[in-house]
């Protein structure tokens, strides 16, 4: 049992690119909160006003370019690693810069060393080109198409959420949202956008997981 979980678990490298990539929400989330926490009016009790308010300025914008910073550092980081996992050319590393478009062409290169519990790594390396590539167009209209249901639910959601706490019917939340539709569209993209690598990250795993189970029952009969 235990050598099966040992062999079922993937790389270590793998797992912290997976850690990188959950960390950029908070380090963004927490960047943004201390700019708006810090407000350079704060200065108009103190004496010298005009400097302690430009110091006040400076550290809420410095804190929120460090955010971005350390977000994009993450972001070259999980791309990084999950190269080095699978033992490829830092030569595709650039394609970080292309977003989420980039990694699906990142996280579409195989494995040169894999586990033998990597199903999913066995089963590509044995499929020709045309099943390979038909394989790798399913799962990008795959992904794009759960990432793109998966923030329509979440929408409906928070505005259920938002009616049953605040007794605002439906109809008004929605009307509001519609009426700063831009704004709401922004963030869905961006949520969108976000949800896409991470979904590629996990595929994988969860291809794994479902042939480690397999595995386990057919040893158990």
């Amino acid at each position: 049992m235990v050598e099966w979980c040992a062999d079922a678990m993937p790389k270590l490298r793998y797992v912290l690119a997976v850690v990188c990539y959950i960390a950029i929400p908070p380090v963004v989330i927490a960047g943004v909160a201390l700019f708006v926490l810090i407000d350079p009016e704060l200065a108009r009790h103190s004496a010298n006003y005009v400097r302690d308010y430009q110091l006040l300025d400076a550290a809420r914008v410095g804190i929120l370019w460090a955010a971005a910073a350390l977000a994009l550092v993450l972001w070259v980081s999980c791309c990084y690693l999950v190269l080095t996992s699978r033992r490829r050319s830092l030569r595709w590393l650039p394609l970080a810069a292309a977003g989420p478009f980039g990694f699906s062409l990142i996280a579409a290169l195989e494995d040169q060393s894999p586990t033998p519990s990597d199903y999913y790594q066995h089963v590509i390396r044995k499929l020709q080109t045309h099943w390979r590539v038909s394989l790798e167009v399913a799962v990008f209209a795959g992904v794009w198409f759960v990432a793109y249901g998966a923030v329509l639910v979440h929408r409906e959601a928070m505005i259920y959420f938002e009616s049953l706490m605040t007794g605002t019917p439906v109809s008004t939340i929605v009307a509001m949202q519609t009426a700063s539709s831009g704004m709401w569209a922004a963030g869905e993209g961006f949520q969108e956008l976000y949800l896409v690598p991470l979904l590629y990250l996990v595929w994988p795993t969860l291809f794994n997981i479902a042939g480690w189970l397999g595995a386990r029952r057919s040893v158990s009969r």
